[in-house]
């Protein structure tokens, strides 16, 4: 099986990069871009991809690669900060100053016979987010492409062994990106295109067997897809050694234990059901900031877990279904790399956790542990579902978290997925909910004043969750979705509707 190594420089695409590659069935690895040369010869990769990062190449410190990477007769691809990095060691210069570039921006291809862009048409827009630029491109390259404002975009050595892209091809706003990458694996490295998500399985399972021995695994189910195709793909790896625990935190939505429960039933897990929500409302009383939030129910979903693992003789590890986009928004392993915001999966965890933590989709995205979970037979209506935040409604509920509130929120989100699901937009959109915010407005109502809370309706369209745009949801069914939540639930007298996309917000609003 072919491999290609992406060494991370702290990009936040990094395993991004991974996902294409594998989308293009090549077998993808990310090491940290400081690992040693003797460990990548190791992996005997087919080519190796050097990534973006947040630093520039000017700074002291900054990330780096050996020389010794040029010297392995193994085709190497620098991306954004990797052709800066790639530039500086190999003779070029490396600028900073006017010449920033972030965003859309066209280019225009100055050779065409490179082998990067074969079949690719001569000017198309790409995907840039630099500081730095390229002032002198290395004795031993060439330019391959420029931007309209003079910056150089892409250059290669003769036979395109070594080539560098300022710009960002596996993001989907670049034109042609698959096509640029799919050149780098099969005209430079030669891959066979042999790799698929159901050799993954096979090896995850493994993976997970050789990781807990003959320990048992307790699962934290939510219902959702992530849990439940980890639960699935560790129940074929252990069998009767996982234990799962599905705990109602009180944040849940309108009829969601009841359907869940039925559903896990089908999937013959043994689950074990646990009513934990004054738990965590007495935790969460007066609570109001967001990482607050997070990092409180992580704690007291661990605690809840711990004790009812005590209950499983020979427990010692705690599944999650912790994804990509979660550990990269909580600050990933690459070095540099920014944190956004604690994910429940990954920044709510006490550090005194008795259970070690299981984490096998956390390398996949949402896209990728769906199709496994089709691989692994996993019923659609689990597979097709909206993604829900491990905080359940305690992100979707702003300021304090109280019964009725929640309640409240209840009621229109279950009136907001009704209408969608009735007009047949459901499978079409990557997810839809309502947002209680803790602002009150005057309104008018049988000829009375009130002084009520509002709701935000949040709809957005996206393939993986690292970026997303708002759904343009037809007017008709916006007017009867907010006619019906002001006569319905109690407690509203306006709603609104979150048009921004991911950046600049995230999907979630807390």
């Amino acid at each position: 099986m072919d491999n290609i190594l992406i060494l991370d420089c702290g990009s936040q695409y990094t395993q991004l990069i991974a996902r294409r590659v594998r989308e293009l069935k090549v077998h993808s690895e990310i090491l940290p871009w400081d690992v040693g040369i003797e460990t990548i010869k190791d992996k005997k990769p087919k080519g190796i991809v050097i990534s973006g990062g947040p630093q520039s190449v000017r700074e002291e410190g900054a990330p780096s690669v050996s020389n010794k990477l040029f010297d392995m007769g193994i085709p190497i691809l620098g991306l954004c900060y990797g052709m800066q990095l790639m530039t500086k060691l190999m003779g070029g210069v490396v600028g900073s100053g006017c010449k920033r570039e972030y965003g859309r921006t066209g280019i225009s291809i100055v050779d065409s016979n490179a082998p990067i862009f074969s079949g690719i048409t001569s000017s198309f827009e790409v995907w840039m987010s630099h500081g730095d630029h390229i002032d002198q491109i290395p004795p031993e390259m060439h330019l391959l492409a420029s931007t309209h404002e003079g910056v150089p975009a892409a250059m290669a050595n003769e036979d395109g062994f070594f080539t560098g892209l300022q710009f960002h091809p596996e993001v989907v706003h670049t034109q042609h990106g698959i096509d640029i990458l799919a050149n780098f694996l099969f005209k430079i490295c030669k891959c066979q295109g042999d790799w698929n998500l159901g050799d993954w399985i096979q090896r995850m399972v493994v993976v997970i067997q050789d990781q807990v021995k003959d320990d048992s695994v307790v699962c934290g189910l939510s219902g959702g897809v992530d849990s439940t195709v980890a639960a699935v793909l560790t129940q074929k790896a252990l069998g009767e050694r996982l234990e799962c625990i599905f705990v109602n935190n009180g944040l849940l939505r309108e009829g969601e234990s009841e359907g869940v429960l039925e559903r896990y039933k089908r999937l013959n897990l043994k689950v074990h059901y646990v009513d934990a929500s004054e738990v965590f409302m007495r935790s969460l009383k007066g609570v109001t900031d967001p990482e607050s939030k997070r990092k409180i129910i992580g704690e007291t979903f661990v605690r809840v877990f711990e004790k009812e693992a005590e209950k499983i003789q020979g427990a010692k590890w705690l599944l999650q279904g912790t994804l990509y986009p979660d550990v990269i928004e909580s600050g990933h392993t690459g070095k540099g790399a920014a944190v956004i915001k604690s994910h429940h999966n990954v920044g709510g965890l006490p550090e005194d956790m008795d259970l070690e933590v299981l984490e096998p989709l956390r390398d996949l995205f949402k896209d990728e542990v769906r199709e496994i979970g089709r691989l692994l037979n996993v019923p659609f209506e689990i597979i097709d579902r909206h993604p829900f935040p491990g905080p359940g409604l305690a992100v979707r509920c702003l300021g304090e978290l109280v019964t009725d509130r929640l309640d409240t929120l209840r009621a229109a989100d279950s009136i907001f997925t009704e209408e969608i699901l009735r007009t047949g937009l459901y499978d079409k959109m990557w997810q839809a909910f309502c947002v209680l915010l803790p602002v009150r407005t005057v309104g008018v109502m049988g000829d009375a004043r009130t002084y009520s809370e509002v709701v935000a309706l949040r709809a957005v369209e996206s393939q993986d969750g690292m970026t997303a745009d708002w759904v343009r949801l037809p007017y008709d069914l916006i007017d009867k979705v907010s006619r019906r939540i002001c006569n319905e639930v109690r407690g509203i007298n306006r709603v609104v509707m979150d048009v921004t996309s991911k950046p600049p917000s995230t999907i979630e609003w807390e």
